[in-house]
């Protein structure tokens, strides 16, 4: 039998390194890639064609979410375990509306990864216990009700987003995804027209609560 080909995702190089022999312990799992950013994994993604994607929320240029929300589109049978120290709700629910189908605490027992990662193999979501409490219909209720003001953000609206929250200048978000510095300033002014917001500060405080960068950026 074959083993499950996985791909790693994380800007730590010593949780990449720790999570990597974790898994290889695991009989029947095989990590065949590490990424250190979503843009990163992407690109490896579409090279290696894993089964399963491990991946942190918090990563520079383009997070954890994001990068499951592409995933989702273009290879939607690749299953995606978000790995994060956030136990907040929005967190997991943003994760679950981008595609995961794990979301599990980084201060997890290592037996929980397996029973995780054979989860989603089977095709079921699975979540850390101390998340889940209450996630699950909190998600179906939001979802029927909420305020969906993030979930019509473009893609590239939520990429300018992310950057301007990490802190980047328009010139330096243009120079990251190739645009022009005014068509950068163009989705900032939309940014901030569409969410009522009009200040950076709140923007990133918007970007935290919507989990496109952690409360540590």
């Amino acid at each position: 039998m074959k083993p499950v080909r996985i791909v790693l995702a994380d800007d730590h190089t010593l949780v990449r390194a720790g999570l990597c022999k974790l898994l290889e312990s695991i009989p029947g799992m095989q990590v065949v890639g590490e990424a250190h950013d979503g843009l990163a994994l992407l690109a490896l993604v579409a090279e290696l064609h894993p089964r399963l994607v491990l991946m942190d929320i918090a990563m520079p240029g383009l997070n954890g979410l994001e990068a499951t929300a592409r995933m989702s589109k273009e290879w939607p049978d690749i299953g995606v375990l978000i790995l994060s120290m956030h136990h907040n709700e929005e967190y997991v629910r943003q994760a679950l509306r981008h595609g995961a189908a794990a979301y599990l605490l980084k201060d997890s027992a290592p037996l929980e990864l397996e029973l995780a990662l054979k989860a989603v193999l089977r095709g079921d979501t699975y979540l850390s216990p101390p998340v889940s409490r209450g996630v699950v219909s909190d998600y179906v209720q939001r979802l029927r009700g909420d305020d969906q003001s993030e979930a019509v953000l473009t893609p590239r609206q939520r990429e300018v987003l992310q950057l301007i929250a990490e802190g980047h200048s328009s010139k330096e978000i243009a120079r990251r995804l190739d645009l022009s510095a005014k068509t950068v300033e163009s989705h900032r002014s939309q940014l901030m027209k569409q969410l009522d917001i009009h200040e950076v500060a709140g923007l990133v405080r918007y970007a935290v609560r919507a989990g496109l960068v952690s409360s540590d950026t």
